[in-house]
């Protein structure tokens, strides 16, 4: 998932690991990243070069839930090139599923698929819900995020409603 602090041109990644099926969270990041695309030029001398957090807080991540999830679990994720190096000293013997994202066919229908199943339903519905519960990432606001931790903590909080309240326990 990904914001932005203060500016567009000052974006975060929001590492998130979801469990299929009950889409509980099981952890989350917030990382500072370059800005990418056009803004990229605008954000470089504007603001100079961006440090790309991404790659050590998702290690962290992957380090605090290896104790949680299976060594032989498999993993889902969209078609970043980055996962596989990021899972693989984390979790060796996972299968690492990459799945192409799709858009919904139809506005408003964001799980029916062309393709019909989606793979990272979960994951996506979950992002989706932490857009429409917490103002600061709705993408048009005047509600910014203005310090990376204090989303987090935002966020912390959230994830312990939506795990306790919003989702149904994961069955045993």
């Amino acid at each position: 998932m990904e914001s932005f602090e203060k500016s567009k041109c000052l974006p975060l990644s929001i590492p998130l690991v979801v469990h299929p099926g009950s889409r509980k969270i099981l952890g989350f990041r917030v990382a500072s990243m370059p800005a990418k695309g056009p803004l990229a030029a605008v954000s470089r001398k504007k603001y100079g070069p961006r440090v790309d957090h991404r790659g050590r807080l998702t290690s962290d991540l992957f380090d605090e839930l290896r104790a949680y999830i299976h060594p032989k679990a498999t993993v889902t994720t969209d078609q970043n090139p980055k996962y596989p190096g990021w899972l693989k000293p984390h979790f060796k013997d996972a299968t690492h599923i990459a799945v192409k994202g799709r858009r919904g066919c139809v506005v408003g229908q964001g799980e029916l698929k062309k393709i019909g199943f989606d793979p990272l339903f979960d994951l996506n519905h979950t992002c989706a819900m932490i857009r429409a519960n917490i103002n600061r990432l709705v993408r048009r606001t005047w509600c910014t995020t203005k310090r990376a931790d204090r989303l987090a903590a935002h966020l912390s909080i959230f994830v312990q409603y939506h795990n306790t309240v919003l989702t149904k326990p994961i069955p045993a």
